[in-house]
């Protein structure tokens, strides 16, 4: 048990201890502070021991704590955002900075020492995996550097091993792991613009990246496959129409749905190249006859462009179709059996002549007293079965004229029409005993029963 007056002595000395520290101004240290401060500040604080209350805080800890982060503002902020080892290891956090620092040891004393053999890297913002688990400390903390200050970034200490020549940027972390500098990630190559699929999946990249250059490669088709363009360049550089990535002979082209010209016929067997020559950067044609066409028109274009009108698709000599009904020229009756160039000499067709003599003059009997219109006597039916009645023309046969025959006024070979006069003394000038006294009009008097006997009329 403690005597009174042990307990008084003590009082009167606290008293008078803390009536020299309220007496004496903060900003000199005291002869008591002088008396009582346990040795000299490390080098870095020795401009602050003038003055205890830099650092200290009488009976006030966590007062001492806020001096201590006041000046060490780095330390304040990654105990803040809880980064570093100050905000990340627990025994930093918790505890006070004089816990770990003590100062008052000297000019040349080191506050702040570790062990490097047993410091866990985790504690930092760069935990140690793979090969940098056997760096050397010494390989990224420099001299004369705090340890805070040693670079993070791969590029910092990688940048002599950077064969792509910072083409890829600064995150080498992306492709190259810890583990080696040479072994890499697998690379998504989906978040470019040129996904891999196919055959592509399994190519090596120097063969499209080339001195290992990957920013500004092409990715047309063509950059890489010139040399299996076995169209040579006619159907234009857009590959993909066509082929596939899971392989280059693996082609998909539907002409059918893909164009709007439906390969029918002879047209699926012909070559692409047949059409498409003659224009090697032209993809789209003309889906008219006329441009492939223009040597097989035998017609010299006299029947126009429109070449479907008579033939097909299945074979351009004998799938041809026309009707003839639609033309000036009808076939009817023996016509219709007729061949082509039976009427048609040349292949032009339309210079085809539309009178009957012009293909049966060999068969006309009459030769040519009856003029060209054959169709007046005979029809298409039968050539040989011929049929006129000279009633229906504007001259009827009467009396002696309808025992006539048909050359008896009708002498005169190849006319151009066998419309004759039809008055008396055309045909019977040389009956005329009267010497044309009475005139022309024979029938007055005479009648086509007999010319010999004469009849006065008034």
């Amino acid at each position: 048990m403690r005597s009174p007056l042990l307990t008084g002595l003590v009082s009167a000395v606290l008293w008078v201890l803390s009536a020299l520290i309220v007496a004496v101004p903060a900003s000199a240290q005291n002869p008591f502070e002088r008396l009582v401060m346990p040795g000299p500040l490390i080098e870095g604080h020795a401009k602050l021991e003038k003055d205890c209350a830099n650092c200290h805080v009488p009976f006030s800890p966590k007062a001492q704590d806020d001096l201590c982060l006041k000046c060490h503002k780095p330390v304040a902020a990654d105990i803040a955002n809880k980064k570093g080892m100050h905000g990340i290891r627990k025994d930093a956090t918790a505890n006070a900075c004089r816990h770990c620092h003590a100062d008052h040891k000297g000019r040349g004393a080191d506050v702040a020492p570790f062990d490097k053999q047993t410091f866990d890297h985790t504690a930092t913002n760069f935990a140690l995996v793979g090969k940098h688990q056997s760096a050397s400390c010494e390989s990224c903390h420099k001299p004369a550097k705090k340890y805070r200050e040693a670079p993070s970034k791969c590029a910092d200490c990688h940048k002599s091993n950077d064969i792509h020549k910072g083409q890829l940027g600064a995150d080498c972390a992306s492709c190259h792991t810890a583990d080696a500098w040479t072994k890499t990630k697998p690379f998504d190559h989906k978040a470019t613009k040129f996904p891999l699929t196919g055959a592509h999946a399994d190519v090596a990249c120097q063969l499209c990246h080339a001195g290992e250059r990957y920013k500004g490669v092409p990715v047309a088709c063509a950059s890489c496959h010139q040399k299996q363009d076995v169209h040579k360049e006619r159907n234009g550089p857009k590959c993909e129409s066509c082929h596939k990535t899971s392989a280059w002979w693996d082609v998909a082209f539907d002409h059918d749905k893909n164009t709007k010209f439906p390969l029918l016929g002879k047209h699926q067997d012909t070559p692409c190249s047949k059409c498409h020559e003659k224009d090697p950067h032209k993809v789209k044609l003309a889906t008219t006859c006329m441009p492939c066409h223009t040597k097989d028109d035998v017609h010299k274009e006299k029947l126009g462009k429109e070449c479907l009108s008579c033939h097909g698709e299945a074979s351009w000599k004998k799938d041809t179709k026309h009707d003839h009904a639609l033309s000036r020229f009808p076939l009817r009756g023996k016509h219709a059996d007729a061949k082509c160039d039976a009427c048609h000499k040349t292949k032009l067709y339309k210079d085809t002549p539309l009178a009957c003599a012009a293909c049966h003059a060999k068969k006309d009997a009459h030769e040519g007293r009856l003029g060209p219109g054959c169709g007046q006597c005979h029809n298409v039916t039968e050539w040989k079965h011929a049929r006129f009645d000279h009633n229906d023309t504007k001259f009827r046969l009467t009396g002696r004229h309808a025992k006539a025959t048909c050359y008896s006024c009708h002498s005169v070979r190849h006319v151009e029409k066998a419309t004759l006069p039809t008055d008396c003394y055309a045909c019977h000038k040389s009956q005329d005993r009267h010497r044309g006294a009475f005139g022309r009009n024979c029938g007055k008097c005479h009648t086509t029963a007999t010319f010999g006997t004469a009849y006065i009329r008034n």
